[in-house]
């Protein structure tokens, strides 16, 4: 409507006013010029005003109800007592695009037009709604109140929280069975660490430019339905029209321009300005949520000048014409955009609040930890039992590793019970439905058992598929799994996952699929074959049918770029790439790093993250690594490769260690089974062949 609304007044120069709305609302965009035009004595009429009006309906530069290309003598600025801003004289060879005879101030509450808070239409002050003028009806009045615009607008963009506030360093990847065997030492030698390894800088990167010299294509916003708009991006496509900031203009005063959209990247989007046509000169990378995109008719609306680009603003002698051709049938913003925006960015979750999540330095067992700070969903976790608050673990609101207080003991899940015996003052349970809920399993008739063979995504090194076993059946279709061959004899390693977890599959599931499956640790007979191995251990395979075979329409595609975190270190999110996909599982490969570092990540993961997320959100994106930081890591590839397996064997030792002193200090508990529905994990199942 607002588009509409701009090109009927670019063409006729019709009143806006209230009873006009009526009428145009029966034209269609493509339909303006069939209108008829106001008649002439009521345009002479509007024009019979006093010369210090008429100095400053010249002086005022924007384009609200019409278009015309002249050059004027503006050299005088506007001292207007109705004015609470003067306007720097404008140069006398700049086209300016005047208003149709009317007097037209900015609305600043005083004198001239007002802009309904509500709908957003313009008309006269003085025909508004109430003492303030805020409104311009009784209707628009109490919508705006019934329906809390005005917090809605205020938290515009709010994130709550603050990024990580050192920089991330440039890690030497390996996986967290190393970095668990090495834990005490790193608490302890962090500062150090900090000091002499290189810090990562994001100075230099830029997604627009990383895309545009190596033609790179990025996940549309579309595949992350868990990211702001992701549910409500519409067709917000090439070609699409927005008012933004017009840069190449020397003016004090903060003017706008139309610019298209040419590429767009996630959330990025290439604008090149109206009236360049082929040429890219002056093209330009900006955030599409940003605070400075608006649809087109927000300027009319909101009293903001439109000025063309300096380069060009002698290109065309009529730009009314122009812009009234190139605009016609266009598609623009819708025009809650931003409210659409705000709404998205707003998140249940609140600091000090008290949530159960894994212990990473035992699997096995969950923890009470207490949200310290809140960025773009993902919830920086502080352990409760941490003294001076460093003791932290990052992850998405609707990550599976998150569980409401509680949730442990209703399904029978180990818990480290916390030397807190009460609440500190300010913390407070988290809300069970906040929590997204898993898929329901009927557990009564054929069901997982203990012992049953499975593949699984080692949560300790999240490039592989292993060989693994059912440890335990829990309550409410949860499983404790081991991987063949890296076990603890106590379970110390054993990790849950949901039964319709998209990091489990059935036997056979990586050789039809074409996946190196990691056999047991030790294993001789290779190649590794399921039939022997179920043979040789005297097992039986989890049934096919127990796994769940949805494959949803992500629309990902090889090659994509997109932001993900690193779970190996969940605090950094880095530029990836999608190198594989096999039906709802995606590779993710960290650009810069060797391939021994990717990760197999579901297609729902609230792990992955649009291009342009970091920017919306605030949050720090780790660049691609350098080529000296590629270099140190292959030089050290052999030594870490040869050290992996003593790493290994240390960390089993230590943890076997840890856990029976906390089992004797009563700190452990295994619960009872009981019921809950509470865990987040997407469905994720394949279409596999049953073998006979």
């Amino acid at each position: 409507m607002k588009l509409l609304l701009f090109l009927l007044t670019l063409t006729t120069g019709l009143d806006t006013s209230p009873d006009k709305l009526s009428t145009l609302r029966l034209g269609t965009v493509r339909g303006v010029r069939s209108l008829q035009r106001v008649p002439r004595w009521k345009r002479e009429r509007r024009t019979e005003h006093s010369s210090r009006s008429e100095r400053k309906r010249r002086d005022s530069f924007g384009m609200f109800d019409g278009y015309d290309s002249c050059s004027e003598d503006t050299s005088s600025s506007s001292s207007s007592e109705e004015s609470e801003e003067e306007v720097a004289p404008l140069p006398s060879n700049l086209p300016i695009i005047k208003n149709n005879g009317q007097v037209y101030t900015y609305p600043d509450g005083k004198s001239g037009m007002a802009t309904c808070e509500m709908c957003g239409m313009v008309g006269v002050r003085d025909a508004f709604y109430s003492k303030t003028k805020r409104f311009c009806s009784v209707s628009c009045s109490r919508s705006y109140s019934s329906n809390s615009k005005k917090a809605s607008i205020l938290a515009r963009l709010q994130v709550t929280g603050k990024p990580p506030t050192k920089k991330a360093k440039v890690l030497q990847k390996q996986p967290l069975v190393a970095k668990l065997a090495a834990y005490a030492q790193y608490q302890a030698t962090l500062q150090n660490q900090a000091k002499t390894k290189a810090a990562v800088s994001m100075e230099g990167f830029s997604w627009g430019n990383y895309i545009n010299s190596n033609s790179f294509i990025a996940a549309p916003v579309t595949c992350f339905k868990h990211a702001p708009m992701g549910t409500c991006w519409g067709d917000i496509s090439e070609n699409v029209r927005v008012e933004v900031p017009n840069t190449d203009c020397s003016l004090p005063t903060k003017v706008f321009w139309i610019a298209g959209i040419v590429k767009l990247a996630g959330y990025n989007a290439l604008l090149r300005y109206e009236g360049f046509e082929n040429d890219s000169a002056l093209d330009f990378w900006c955030n599409i949520c940003g605070s400075d995109i608006h649809p087109v008719g927000w300027c009319a609306a909101s009293g903001k000048p439109l000025v063309p680009p300096r380069t060009i603003q002698h290109k065309y002698t009529n730009w009314k014409a122009f812009l009234v051709k190139r605009l016609t049938g266009a598609k623009t913003l819708p025009p809650d955009f931003s409210q659409k925006v705000s709404e998205s960015m707003q998140y249940p979750f609140k600091p000090c609040m008290r949530v159960e999540v894994v212990d990473k330095r035992h699997l096995c067992r969950t923890r009470v930890a207490v949200v310290e700070s809140i960025i773009g969903g993902r919830l920086r976790l502080v352990y409760e039992e941490s003294e001076d608050r460093t003791d932290d673990f990052w992850c998405h609101m609707h990550s599976p590793l998150i569980h409401h207080i509680g949730w442990s003991r209703s399904i029978g899940h180990r818990f480290k019970r916390s030397d807190i015996t009460k609440k500190q003052d300010g913390h407070f349970d988290t809300p069970p439905h906040l929590f997204a809920k898993v898929k329901e399993v009927d557990q009564s008739g054929e069901w997982f058992k203990e012992g049953m063979k499975l593949e699984a995504i080692d949560p300790l090194n999240l490039s592989t598929i292993c060989v693994a076993t059912i440890r335990k059946v829990l309550a409410d279709g949860f499983l404790m799994i081991g991987i063949d061959g890296s076990e603890a004899a106590d379970g110390s390693d054993w990790f849950c996952y949901h039964a319709t977890s998209p990091s489990i599959f059935p036997v056979g599931f990586c050789e039809i699929n074409m996946i190196e499956l990691t056999p047991p640790r030790g294993y001789t007979k290779l190649p590794f074959k399921w039939f022997d191995y179920l043979r040789e251990t005297g097992s039986i395979a989890a049934p096919v049918k127990l796994f769940n075979k949805d494959v949803p329409n992500h629309g990902f595609r090889v090659g994509m770029k997109l932001e993900a975190v690193d779970l190996m270190e969940p605090r950094l999110i880095c530029v990836a790439t999608v190198t594989r996909i096999i039906h709802r599982l995606l590779r993710i490969h960290f650009d810069g790093w060797e391939e021994e570092y990717d990760q197999w990540v579901d297609c729902e993961s609230p792990d992955l993250y649009p291009v342009g997320w970091c920017q919306l959100t605030g949050y720090q994106l780790q660049p691609p690594a350098s080529q000296s930081s590629r270099e140190n890591q292959s030089a050290s590839s052999k030594q870490k490769k040869k050290a992996k397996s003593q790493q290994y064997k240390g960390h089993k030792k230590m943890t076997t260690l840890q856990l029976k002193e906390e089992l004797l200090d009563g700190e452990d508990y295994n619960f009872l089974q009981g019921a809950s529905d509470q865990e987040s994990n997407g469905s994720a199942n394949f279409y596999i062949k049953q073998e006979p």
